[in-house]
């Protein structure tokens, strides 16, 4: 990852860009709490253990786990952890990959495929409610592209760019 150019004169944020910026930092936090609370309360499942069930289930319940960590974003060490716990629940199980023995796929169960049937509802339920139908459908298309922008930004420096 490039090192910051501390040299470079800093641009500061404007009146009006700050406050955007600190409305993305405080919405995007009480968000994800408040998704990551209703699926806890609803299924004990967290936000990040349901958004690896969703990841499985796009691609026929098997991932090998380096590229889950990168579909998610996380570093390897922390989906490692996670799956260990899903699979403890039995939502998840670890084998060696069928291509070339070495690496490890994680294989959604059945009762994870259920789960995520169940708390894909209050999952959907609950983004609609906090976040989509707040928004102007242009608005909302607006954030896309913006995070479209920065995901392409970051992904072209990330380490292991295949996220996404």
């Amino acid at each position: 990852m490039p090192t910051p150019d501390l040299s470079a004169e800093t641009r500061w944020l404007s009146e009006d860009e700050q406050r955007s910026w600190r409305s993305l930092v405080l919405g995007t936090t009480l968000l994800f709490d408040r998704l990551d609370a209703d699926l806890r309360r609803a299924f004990d499942l967290s936000l990040t253990e349901y958004e690896i069930l969703v990841r499985l289930s796009e691609r026929d319940g098997r991932v090998r786990m380096a590229q889950l960590a990168d579909a998610l974003a996380h570093s390897r060490s922390r989906v490692t952890h996670t799956v260990a716990r899903m699979e403890r629940a039995q939502l998840v199980r670890r084998t060696t990959s069928p291509e070339d023995g070495r690496g490890i796929v994680c294989v959604m169960t059945d009762e994870g495929r259920t789960l995520l049937e169940r708390a894909a509802q209050v999952h959907v339920r609950g983004v609609r409610a906090h976040l989509v139908d707040l928004a102007d459908p242009e608005d909302f298309r607006a954030v896309a592209r913006v995070f479209d922008a920065v995901a392409d930004r970051l992904v072209a420096g990330h380490p292991e760019a295949e996220i996404r």
